[in-house]
């Protein structure tokens, strides 16, 4: 059974901690390096991820599989952004009876995020951290986790009609490709069109 089915399974049979888990086991390290590119922040990405951990908790009685779930943990890491980046933050440790999910979370969030500050040094990564954070989103689900425009849409904007907003984030998604290779030309990272040899 891969790992969509053995989470749905669990949280079907009300064994919330063990559905809670493998969703953080298997899905956590690409949803906090979301929230670190998406931030631009390690702190805040680490808020933010313990912030989704909790949502995840919470939520997961009442997930109905609409979406896949990994579509939904972008989501809630998304919402966890957002809230953080408008200043709604909250003590996050302990604030919950979460069984081993903070332990996990923890665990995940010491493990990833020291090679993702490796990471970040690339100058690429530099020039996606001057986007918008909702830019920043758009490419990270569309380059780094291979997520279809459905998917994109059900993260970036539930409240808009899928095909209509998958068709918006494609454009838009051409636009943010122009600005990186804008910028990437401006700093001598690319050759631009009229380069030669």
């Amino acid at each position: 059974m891969d790992s969509e089915g053995e989470i749905r399974q669990r949280a079907e049979q009300g064994d919330r901690g063990a559905a809670a888990t493998l969703a953080l086991e298997t899905y956590g390290p690409e949803l906090l390096g979301f929230l670190v590119t998406l931030l631009g922040d390690h702190d805040d990405a680490a808020e933010a991820f313990a912030q989704l951990g909790e949502d995840l908790w919470r939520g997961l009685p009442g997930f109905a599989f609409d979406c896949s779930m990994r579509t939904w943990l972008y989501t809630l890491a998304r919402h966890a952004a957002c809230r953080l980046g408008r200043g709604a933050r909250v003590r996050r440790r302990h604030a919950l009876p979460l069984s081993g999910v903070s332990e996990l979370a923890e665990r995940i969030r010491t493990a990833t995020l020291p090679h993702l500050r490796t990471e970040a040094r690339d100058a690429v990564a530099r020039l996606r951290a001057s986007l918008v954070p909702d830019d920043r989103a758009l490419l990270v689900l569309r380059l780094d986790r291979a997520m279809s425009w459905t998917e994109i849409a059900a993260v970036l904007a539930p409240e808009e009609a899928a095909p209509r907003a998958a068709a918006r984030l494609r454009k838009r998604f051409q636009l943010v490709k122009e600005r990186l290779r804008g910028l990437a030309t401006a700093e001598g990272l690319v050759r631009g069109d009229g380069d030669d040899g």
